[in-house]
């Protein structure tokens, strides 16, 4: 979340103007916040979120060290894998995201039976690792979603219009999922050559090995 500062200064003489700081991760707000108190200069200071919602000094103080120990930075990588003779499809996501200082990484993969086609399937395979996230207590933060089907991506991030229906309503569940756990998302296209881990799990599930892991990563 990225908030905007705003104060009111007040010099020796007693001549006040109201100040507004550029937009500023949360971090850094906080940062600039207790370096602008410590002049003893500043009246009526607070923070505005992106949302128009105003927040006291000592709001955001906790709010800010509450989020230190939330779940945060998110990424998802998601591949599908369909087969046009069985009709079958594969679908599977990593999920990469830190804990205090912890960093983690969900694995899931699973088969599915009633897709059209490939595309339908990366929309799947986005879809499955969302769900995982709902097992997770999430604050209000930004996911970095990366596949390297452009025509996904290039459709999510409203690049690309949407005709299928088929498509649009797998676009609705994932924009939806999305609201539902407050994650605002980045799109990123990547290379296949970078989604190797995603891809396999996809390929895993097509050959009937369902996998659904978390494990804490070494520093």
């Amino acid at each position: 979340m990225n908030v905007i500062l705003k104060w009111k200064y007040k010099t020796p003489r007693g001549i006040q103007a109201w100040m507004t700081s550029d937009e500023l991760p949360t971090h850094q707000a906080m940062l600039m916040a207790k370096d602008i108190e410590k002049t003893g200069r500043a009246l009526d200071l607070y923070f505005l979120d992106d949302r128009g919602m105003k927040w006291s000094f000592k709001e955001f103080e906790k709010f800010t060290a509450k989020k230190e120990e939330s779940p945060s930075s998110f990424e998802i990588i998601f591949d599908g894998s369909f087969d046009k003779e069985t009709k079958e499809a594969g679908c599977g996501a990593v999920i990469y995201f830190s804990e205090g200082r912890k960093k983690k990484r969900i694995r899931v993969n699973k088969a599915l039976s009633y897709l059209e086609n490939n595309n339908e399937a990366e929309y799947a395979a986005l879809w499955t690792g969302l769900q995982e996230l709902k097992e997770i207590k999430i604050d209000d933060t930004d996911i970095v979603i990366k596949g390297d089907s452009k025509v996904v991506i290039s459709q999510l991030s409203g690049e690309w219009a949407v005709y299928e229906p088929l498509l649009t309503r797998w676009m609705d569940r994932i924009e939806d999922t999305l609201k539902e756990l407050r994650l605002q998302p980045i799109y990123e296209l990547i290379s296949r050559n970078d989604n190797k881990e995603a891809h396999r799990l996809a390929v895993q599930a097509l050959r009937g090995t369902e996998i659904d892991s978390v494990i804490e990563l070494d520093e």
